[in-house]
């Protein structure tokens, strides 16, 4: 019995099973570049021929030189052409060896940045099929890192070694034709010399293995560590809390550790390789007597001697090769069950076709809503019921955790309720096209994305369908209040935001702010704009100019504003307060006063902190 990558016992059928990712993997690399992979087997299959072709022409030139110095001996006169023919035909030959042997180098390096960018193609595009909650899952981020880390390498490595597989199986073939003329034992010995290092090599590749597979929360931590230090948005914290010290110390401990597990793993397989290869070397020298004697007692010429010897030598570095082809195939196998388990990975089912609401002055409805993020004990938002009416204004308030930020992914399709139903224009979220839906909503979230592009840019990606349109930029700049600032840096809205690229310009948080709303009235077709704490960097009396403006701006859509700051909510028409995922009370600034619950609780406090 065998150990699988899970450390289970498997049959040799199952073992023969891991390299089932090899025709896989060889139709990925068909289809990066098809004229690279074909050169690549021809060049490879001609490397497999040309050294048996130089171990016999060698055969003949020693010949030719024994035959011509007997000819000495007797007192003729020797002839050279025959030797010197030979010798030109074995340069030939290992000039196209030299040259093949070029070509297979050269055509592995194209092929090898090829297939990196296309299998990092293959993850970017898994990951935007994907739904949100399965980014926020810690196992997901394994599988995720797993994939990336080698993948990119695994399939080409696995193609090649599939192709040295075929050249040294046929250069071992062409040796074996040639040493089957002096015994079959000598092929049996060849053959079978190999395989003590080879069960070796592969046990110690599936250990490594699963080594690599079982560290992905720590490799993922020591990422995370070297970002946190080397970060522009994470160095201010840790110089101003001295922090460096602290991280560089656990990011020295993981890695130690990872290390000593490597060192201990490596000492056990250069350990066994180095005794277990030493049965190499005892075939090869034995065989190498059997040969000698066999040329001092006559049954076999010089010449057939030193192509034996030769052809043995290289037939056990062919068949040492082939094993070692067979075992790096199965660790690349391995590895690549990383790739294909994240692209495998079960991909949300599309949403409708519907493009228009059956009623599209129904506005926005939840019935009965629930939802349970993935892994928590407790639902985020629980037994929702709301009807939002186009042209209403809405504030949502609560206690952080109160599921507020998580009902407006609900409304905008990033999840899908666990149950009850959420109606956009008379119609289930569900039957709406994913596309379409996401067209009708801009949302500005407290956790905005700051892109390090220009700033145009940065207001464009609010609609992607019109990201470079400059006129689109100035006007979305002028609802969001952020014109006149940005009419104000070098090169206006081209001017490169952030500290990762040259003459990059650095916002403050009030403006970064500004460009997250303007980037909101990109999407001047969205019938539902929701502003969740993005002027949580501004003053009081600021966010209140913002919020007026908002609702200027949005008198015939739907307009909801998450904030902390009453004198902002009160100006809504329906204000709506959420504890531990539910909506506990709703109204009007002055009929929640009345009710006396906790948003009348809340406001006293906040409005006593200003007395």
């Amino acid at each position: 019995m065998l150990r699988d990558p899970a450390n289970q016992d498997i049959s040799f059928e199952s073992y023969l099973g891991v390299f089932r990712y090899g025709q896989r993997a060889i139709r990925l690399v068909w289809s990066t570049h098809k004229g690279l992979t074909i050169a690549l087997a021809i060049f490879t299959l001609t490397a497999g021929v040309l050294p048996a072709g130089v171990a016999y022409v060698g055969k003949l030139i020693v010949d030719a030189v024994v035959a011509q110095i007997g000819v000495i001996n007797i007192g003729g006169e020797a002839e050279y052409s025959t030797a010197l023919f030979w010798v030109v035909v074995e340069g030939i030959i290992v000039a196209g060896l030299v040259g093949v042997q070029r070509a297979i180098g050269f055509c592995q390096a194209l092929l090898r940045v090829l297939l990196s960018q296309r299998v990092n193609v293959l993850i970017l595009e898994k990951a935007l099929t994907l739904e949100l909650a399965q980014f926020e899952d810690s196992e997901f981020y394994d599988k995720l890192n797993r994939a990336r880390q080698e993948a990119s390498s695994r399939p080409l490595s696995l193609v090649n070694r599939t192709f040295g597989l075929a050249q040294y199986g046929i250069a071992l073939v062409s040796f074996g034709g040639l040493l089957l003329q002096f015994s079959p034992w000598a092929v049996l010995i060849l053959v079978a010399a190999g395989f003590p290092a080879f069960a070796a090599e592969t046990t110690f590749s599936g250990e490594r293995f699963r080594i690599f597979k079982r560290r992905s929360t720590e490799r993922r931590m020591l990422m995370y560590l070297e970002m946190v230090l080397a970060r522009e948005d994470h160095a201010k914290e840790v110089k101003l809390f001295a922090l460096g010290s602290e991280f560089l110390s656990r990011y020295r401990k993981i890695f130690n550790r990872l290390y000593e597990e490597d060192r201990k793993l490596a000492i056990r397989r250069d350990g066994w390789g180095f005794a277990l290869g030493l049965f190499g070397n005892v075939a090869f020298y034995g065989t190498y007597a059997w040969i000698a004697i066999s040329t001092i007692e006559g049954a076999i010429s010089i010449g057939e001697m030193t192509m034996y010897l030769l052809v043995f030598k290289q037939g056990q570095a062919a068949v040492s090769s082939m094993l070692t082809s067979i075992g790096g195939m199965y660790e690349d196998n391995l590895y690549l069950s990383n790739l294909y388990e994240y692209l495998e990975q079960d991909t949300p089912k599309l949403g409708g076709t519907v493009s228009i609401g059956s009623d599209p002055e129904a506005g926005l409805v939840f019935e009965d809503v629930t939802f349970t993020y993935p892994g928590a004990d407790y639902p985020a938002v629980r037994n929702v019921n709301l009807k939002i009416r186009p042209g209403q204004s809405v504030a949502i308030v609560g206690l952080n955790g109160s599921g507020k930020t998580t009902l407006i992914k609900l409304m905008a399709g990033l999840y899908a309720p666990d149950t009850g139903t959420i109606y956009y224009q008379g119609t289930d979220l569900a039957d709406w096209d994913s596309l379409k839906l996401r067209n009708s909503v801009g949302i500005i979230f407290q956790d905005f994305n700051r892109y390090q592009l220009q700033v145009g840019e940065n207001i464009g990606a609010g609609d992607v369908r019109h990201m470079w349109e400059d006129e689109r930029w100035v006007d979305a700049a002028t609802k969001g209040k952020a014109a006149s600032f940005i009419e104000k840096l070098p090169e206006k809205y081209h001017t490169q935001l952030g500290r990762w690229f040259n003459k990059g310009q650095e916002l403050s948080g009030g403006e970064w702010q500004r460009v997250a709303l303007s980037r909101a009235f990109m999407r001047t077709g969205a019938d539902i704009l929701v502003l969740d704490e993005p002027t949580a960097a501004m003053d009081s009396q600021t966010e209140a100019e913002i919020f007026d403006h908002f609702q200027s701006l949005t008198a015939d859509k739907i307009a909801i504003l998450i904030s902390h700051r009453f004198s902002t909510v009160r100006r809504a028409e329906l204000i709506l307060v959420m504890d531990e995922g539910e909506i506990i009370e709703r109204g009007s600034h002055e009929e929640l006063l009345v009710l006396e619950g906790q948003y009348a609780r809340l406001f006293e406090l906040q409005a006593r902190g200003y007395r």
